[in-house]
């Protein structure tokens, strides 16, 4: 009986190279992608949103793997991109990485008012703000002291009633247009 070579399960040492460098320029023009567009694409997917995520990942698949995946590769691919998670992980520790990885928290409303140049910034409308509001128990926009597009892609919403403590709003774009002592 021969003996095994790796090339046997279909990959040998180009292809392997060219699978570790396909992840790497996926996963960070991935990264890039977020920040040009904002962090609401990672949040509150519709089935619109989520059919061209499965698309997207199909294609990004297929692009890393080749013509051909096989087990090996597939392996070696999801093993590159577990790699890449946690050095990013990691080196967000830094806070000029986290900087570039991350993006800042954006108030959206401000003391009952949309903040429209941070809306369009942020690739949010008033509809989603609206339905966040709802799904929050807010009955009249004066209660609203802010609402904020978090780093996650999520929504706060912060009413009015107790001063908000200034570290909550440390690094929040917009947050100079947050009343802090306002107590209604």
């Amino acid at each position: 009986m021969a003996c095994m070579e790796w090339y046997d399960f279909g990959l040998d040492g180009f292809d392997a190279l060219r699978i570790v460098i396909s992840c790497a320029v996926f996963y960070f023009g991935i990264i890039v992608v977020v920040r040009l567009f904002g962090q609401r694409t990672l949040t509150s997917l519709s089935s619109f949103d989520l059919a061209g995520i499965i698309a997207l990942g199909a294609i990004v698949g297929r692009s890393i793997l080749g013509n051909t995946p096989t087990l090996v590769a597939g392996v070696l691919a999801v093993g590159t991109l577990l790699v890449l998670q946690a050095v990013t992980g990691r080196a967000r520790r830094n806070a000029r990485i986290e900087g570039i990885v991350n993006s800042p928290a954006i108030v959206l409303v401000a003391d009952g008012e949309f903040l429209a140049d941070t809306m369009a910034r942020a690739h949010v409308d008033r509809v989603e703000i609206i339905s966040k509001l709802r799904m929050s128990g807010i009955r009249a926009m004066s209660e609203v002291a802010c609402v904020i597009l978090e780093p996650t892609g999520q929504i706060s919403v912060i009413r009015h009633g107790a001063p908000i403590d200034e570290a909550l709003l440390h690094g929040v774009i917009g947050a100079d247009r947050v009343p802090r002592d306002d107590v209604r």
